[in-house]
């Protein structure tokens, strides 16, 4: 099925304090139903109210990490989408914490592609960190060295799993 097919329709949240992020988002995602918040306050009072296909969720400036909690508590996918949290505690935070996804903003063109994944995932009741891992390692491998997940390799293995 085609990426735009499978998101065609999908009401999705998308928080950032930064606009220009919120406007890429909604460009990239013009074929689903996008609300945008800019503060923590905006984006809880969304969550708790309607219900979402998934939540892109900046981690820095809105608080990220409670919002996933908001978002995990009501069965909602969450995908954290950082430019300053690009450290491996962050990354594992957020997999601790329930999220389904954790994205470079460096990577936020193929958005659509990361979404598709989540989605399909749950539908088919599969891992998504295999495709998050098979997506994005050479980034992580850029990023924190070839040998990162070596330092905590039981929690690495047990994550991208078949």
């Amino acid at each position: 099925m085609e990426t735009e097919d499978l998101l065609k329709g999908k009401k999705i949240l998308a928080v950032d304090d930064e606009q220009d992020i919120l406007d890429t988002l909604l460009e990239l995602l013009d074929m689903c139903n996008v609300d945008t918040a800019d503060s923590f306050e905006k984006a809880k009072e969304l969550l708790e109210k309607n219900y979402y296909d998934i939540a892109i969720l900046d981690i820095m400036g809105v608080k990220g990490y409670d919002l996933l909690e908001i978002a995990k508590n009501r069965n909602i996918p969450a995908l954290m989408l950082t430019a300053h949290a690009l450290t491996e505690e962050d990354l594992k935070r957020s997999i601790k914490e329930g999220a389904s996804y954790f994205v470079p903003k460096d990577e936020i063109d193929k958005i659509h592609l990361f979404i598709q994944d989540v989605l399909e995932a749950k539908d088919k009741k599969r891992n998504v960190w295999l495709k998050w891992y098979e997506r994005l390692a050479s980034f992580w491998d850029r990023r924190f060295g070839e040998r990162w997940r070596e330092k905590d390799k039981e929690f690495w293995d047990s994550l991208i799993k078949y």
